[in-house]
């Protein structure tokens, strides 16, 4: 059958209409594969993505969404209390409510500082402090914006704490001193931590961290300060605390315990009164140091919450000094209290001996210069027993030429005279006791004048009224006592040092029984030059030494003229008037030295104040055999302040 064969344009057409069929299969294959690929490579990033969150930075992220919720801080710790032997309180702290911010929870610093300045006023002083703490701290440690918070500023904080994200009211602490300046000395002070502190240890940066810049406070900062603890809130989405998570205390510092009775230290700061003066009162059996008073004094709370300008000018411009603690840092000639010291130099050396005489004529010539001793008529003939009694000039003047400034210095140091005692103090000086070594250091030539002028504690030579009490331990006890202030901490009572347990002083005994005969002299001898400081106490004897210290040259015309009278000089130009002691005197317990500035004589002014002082520490003593039959008195701390 015949078939008709198609045109070859129709075929032509046909094939062409067929191919677009096929391209499109292909095409779609195509994007179907680069579709699918695309969403493997999603489905993988997406996959690594979640992995990378659940594992790698899972604990990161979780962190993140939990400080989101929470908020950590470092807590401050209490400040180690300190007490005087009997338990009471020196130095304490008191609850107080303070105002933080926390950098980390606000977004706009400065505003919120401005918001908050208009609820609570911070002035320049307040607005500098937030400025440098917010440049030198990590952002998760709050900044203090006002301490000593009142009742109305606590509540108008949280009133408007909407508007003040990352600020909120924290307790604190303040430190309190009970007795202000009956013990501000001692105990010092503590002050807000300055740049320099915080570079050194940045825990400083805490709020309500305080460093000890005076006394004890200052001393033993290490062992009072302890160590942070930590505080996790849970805060809403404004950083408002809503509640507390977990707390973590710091460790409180060690409790510190001195030597000091501060019933005692009242009763010296009583008889004291108003004068510019320094006194020290020792156990010379085991140099603890049982009252240690300087005034005037000053309040050390003060410096807790920052001293004014006027407040600091007005203790700056004070000529008695409140600042300075001159029982460990005043210099002073010691006058004729030295001349013990110049007698157990000058035996030990073997330039005289105890029963060489020596005449006092009023006057002492040397290299055309007259030297005079207080007694312008002269002590006549005289031995070191008689010389140490009368407080002869003239025979310390000869001793002195004789023996040369070497021996003496030597046994003055073995004393605790011209060296710096190891008391837990800041600022301790050390005193003079000069040589001619010494004048050379300094420029000038040493001649005769001098040896004879340092014969009787004048001159160059300066001590401090610790010396001077450590001093006088040393010769009734015979033995190298070291003064000390702290007693124990934590309340474990340390065992006391027994008198044995001190090396004994490289002087021989005979020579400090000399010595302690010649003070004995002083005070219960008739013509004595200190029977003001004979005691009442039955049985109870004591030897002392007197000094009056001239703290301006005397002309020779002047003290001849027989017209010279010190008390009519301005109270500046005084001699100052000096008393050691010990008691009792056949079996020695307590040491007291007395330094009263321009108080003119030692015998008339620092006597009398030497004997009330020591029968007051007699009738404290725990032992009760002081008393007088039906007497008591009571260990009870003074009124505080």
């Amino acid at each position: 059958m015949f078939s008709r064969k198609r045109p070859f344009r129709t075929l032509l057409r046909s094939r062409s209409q067929d191919a677009p069929v096929r391209s499109g299969r292909g095409v779609f294959t195509r994007r179907a594969l680069v579709v699918m690929a695309v969403q493997a490579g999603v489905l993988g990033a997406l996959g690594r993505r979640l992995y990378n969150i659940q594992t790698i930075e899972g604990d990161h992220l979780r962190q993140l969404a939990e400080r989101n919720r929470t908020s950590k801080r470092l807590l401050a710790p209490a400040r180690g209390t300190v007490h005087d032997r009997f338990g009471v309180a020196l130095a304490d702290n008191k609850v107080s409510w303070r105002a933080l911010l926390m950098p980390e929870e606000t977004t706009d610093i400065a505003s919120v500082i401005e918001r908050f300045a208009q609820i609570v006023p911070l002035d320049e002083h307040d607005r500098a402090r937030i400025e440098r703490d917010l440049k030198h701290v990590h952002k998760y440690v709050p900044v203090t914006l006002h301490e000593f918070l009142s009742w109305d500023d606590m509540a108008r904080i949280e009133l408007n704490a909407p508007s003040l994200p990352g600020v909120l009211v924290d307790v604190g602490s303040t430190r309190l001193y009970p007795f202000q300046d009956l013990t501000a000395h001692i105990v010092g002070y503590v002050a807000p931590p300055n740049e320099d502190d915080v570079a050194k240890d940045t825990t400083l940066s805490l709020p309500g961290m305080r460093v000890g810049r005076a006394g004890i406070e200052q001393t033993q900062e290490s062992v009072l300060r302890g160590d942070p603890g930590s505080v996790e809130m849970e805060v809403n989405a404004l950083g408002r605390v809503i509640g507390e998570i977990d707390r973590v205390e710091g460790q409180q510092g060690e409790d510190v315990r001195l030597t000091l009775d501060v019933g005692l230290q009242s009763k010296v700061l009583e008889r004291l009164g108003d004068r510019v003066a320094s006194s020290v009162v020792m156990d010379c059996r085991n140099g603890e140091v049982l009252a240690m008073v300087s005034t005037p004094s000053f309040d050390p709370s003060l410096f807790d919450s920052g001293v004014s300008h006027a407040q600091w000018n007005e203790w700056a411009n004070d000529p008695r000094t409140p600042l300075v603690d001159k029982a460990v840092s005043g210099l002073y000639p010691p006058g004729s209290t030295f001349k013990p010291a110049v007698a157990m130099g000058a035996l030990k050396a073997g330039a005289v001996t105890p029963q060489d005489r020596f005449n006092c004529p009023g006057y002492f010539d040397m290299g055309g210069v007259r030297f005079h001793c207080w007694n312008k008529w002269g002590h006549g003939m005289i031995n070191m027993r008689e010389a140490l009694k009368f407080s002869c000039d003239v025979y310390f003047y000869e001793v002195a030429r004789r023996c040369g400034m070497d021996p003496i210095k030597a046994v003055g140091n073995a004393m605790g005279l011209g060296v710096k005692l190891d008391i837990e103090l800041p600022h301790v000086r050390a005193g003079v006791i000069p040589t001619p070594e010494w004048r050379q250091q300094h420029g000038f030539h040493w001649n005769g004048g001098d040896t004879v002028n340092a014969g009787i504690g004048q001159g160059f030579v300066q001590v401090t009224p610790l010396a001077l009490a450590t001093y006088v331990s040393r010769i009734a006890s015979g033995r190298n006592v070291q003064p000390h202030l702290i007693r124990a901490t934590n309340d474990q009572i340390s065992g006391l040092a027994s008198l044995d347990a001190a090396p004994a002083v490289d002087i021989p005994q005979e020579h400090l029984n000399v010595v302690r005969a010649g003070m004995f002299a002083v005070v219960n001898e008739q013509h004595g030059t200190a029977p003001k400081a004979r005691l009442d106490l039955p049985d109870v004897q004591m030897a002392g030494k007197t000094g009056s210290a001239q703290v301006r040259r005397v002309s020779r015309a002047l003290r001849e003229s027989g017209h010279f009278n010190s008390m009519s000089l301005p109270w500046e130009y005084r001699p100052h008037a000096l008393f050691i002691c010990f008691a009792p005197y056949d079996d020695p317990r307590y040491a007291v030295s007395v330094v009263v500035e321009h108080g003119n004589a030692g015998a008339d002014e620092a006597a009398p104040l030497a004997k009330q002082i020591m029968t007051d520490t007699l009738l404290r003593d725990p032992s009760n055999q002081f008393r007088p039959p039906g007497q008591t008195v009571a260990q009870a701390e003074p009124e505080q302040g």
